[in-house]
């Protein structure tokens, strides 16, 4: 008789850490990702460990800090600088001021393992409508630190908050703060229509543009469906349609346009005088498609294998994208007529939202509903009771440490026994 196996999967639960370079202080935090869902932003949970008899009197400080960063580092001059850096949050952390009570699993986890006299626990907030972390793409003959924003959780010891610490017992953790779309893809098409007239000729070229959906994840096909009317004496020699990127810079008030996805067709050109024309398009805007580009908006870390181009930038409380702060990006479709040398251009943008998938988003096969109420509220914080429910809070083994310096992709471990 062959025995049976029986295979137990045990989750495990991946804490990244980095220590000071003496190893005397090391921090604990359970991800690097925080999502804001525009009526609530992921708390910047984690755990400080101090080894015994290291302090001698003196104090455990963090602060969260970003870097708006608008202008290259070699344009700086007459000591005008083109970076902005805020302190988010600060607190003393050992010894806590406040104590923490109301912990985290992850919290719970580490403390138990490191014991209550060498851990202690910290949480910082992110301020409402901070900006999402952007990195612009640079270009091989640029210097310095790239532009975009960043954020950083730092802790050192000192005997006054005011004092920094020397860099043999300070930390700095670089961290995201990204969107997620919303729970639910709504049934709206996006779409456009415009005519063009001629001057010294009858008639006009018709064109209209709609997409199969509002908001598309990273990876996802763009799905343009492109219908051409031509009732004038002119033809239409190609069609070119392209995803555009649109980029504003508010601290400076610079826009700009870049394409991302991009093709080109003579497929049933020239359109004729009197015919009509409709046809599918399908691009893919991909930040692997744009690698050697300067100036593509990035989610963040530029040496993160799987980095995507930077997500459209939601607004909350009726706010709209001149009152954002930070990086504000967009995106759109846009299709180019050539009507010949003299008719010029027939061009239209239809815009369009591309994002991170919301853990709890419906399928995308299935048709969109309407969210019940209260459903959204609940999904606020779906990331984190996911991650929270995910682990046993008495089980301590299957906690996986990882260097917080290692910038690849974040994976649930599984571990099985026999």
């Amino acid at each position: 008789m062959i025995p049976l196996l029986f295979l137990y999967f045990i989750a495990t639960l991946k804490v990244f850490k980095k220590s000071t370079p003496n190893g005397k202080v090391t921090v604990y935090v359970g991800k690097r990702d925080f999502i804001d869902h525009l009526d609530f932003i992921d708390p910047i949970d984690g755990v400080v460990v101090v080894e015994n008899d290291y302090l001698q009197g003196r104090k455990v400080f963090g602060m969260v800090s970003t870097t708006y960063r608008y202008g290259r580092d070699e344009d700086e001059v007459m000591g005008v600088k083109f970076s902005k850096e805020m302190i988010l949050a600060s607190s003393q952390i050992v010894p806590p001021i406040k104590q923490v009570t109301d912990l985290t699993p992850i919290q719970k986890k580490l403390i138990k393992k490191f014991g209550s006299g060498n851990a202690f626990p910290f949480v910082f907030n992110f301020p409402p409508n901070s900006p999402s972390s952007v990195t612009l793409q640079p270009g091989d003959d640029d210097s310095g630190k790239p532009l975009g924003v960043e954020y950083n959780i730092r802790t050192y010891v000192a005997d006054r908050e005011d004092e920094r610490g020397n860099q043999r017992s300070s930390i700095e953790l670089a961290i995201k703060k990204l969107q997620y779309a919303p729970p639910t893809r709504s049934q709206r098409l996006p779409s456009s229509l415009i005519s063009k007239g001629f001057t010294f000729s009858h008639g006009k070229i018709s064109l209209e543009v709609t997409l199969d959906r509002e908001v598309y994840y990273h990876g996802e096909k763009v799905i343009a469906t492109v219908v051409v009317s031509n009732s004038s004496r002119k033809f239409v020699k190609n069609i070119k349609v392209y995803v555009v990127q649109h980029t504003e810079i508010t601290m400076v008030n610079a826009q700009f346009s870049k394409f991302v996805a991009s093709l080109e067709t003579r497929e049933g050109c020239p359109i004729t005088p009197g015919a009509a024309f409709t046809k599918q398009f399908y691009l893919v805007p991909l930040a692997s498609s744009n690698k050697d580009r300067r100036g593509i908006a990035l989610d963040g870390y530029l040496k993160d294998d799987d980095v995507n181009l930077a997500s459209s930038t939601l607004t909350s409380g009726g706010k709209g994208p001149s009152d954002q702060t930070g990086i504000v990006i967009s995106y759109s479709v846009r299709v180019k007529l050539n009507c010949g040398t003299l008719g010029g251009d027939l061009v239209t943008d239809v815009p369009f939202k591309l994002m991170h998938p919301n853990p709890v988003a419906d399928d995308s096969t299935a048709p969109s509903k309407q969210p019940q109420k209260g459903v959204l509220k609940k999904a606020k914080s779906s990331d984190r009771m996911k991650y929270q429910k995910s682990f046993g809070e008495d089980d301590e083994d299957n906690i996986v440490f990882e260097d917080f310096a290692r910038l690849r992709k974040s994976r649930i471990c599984i571990n099985s026994k026999l």
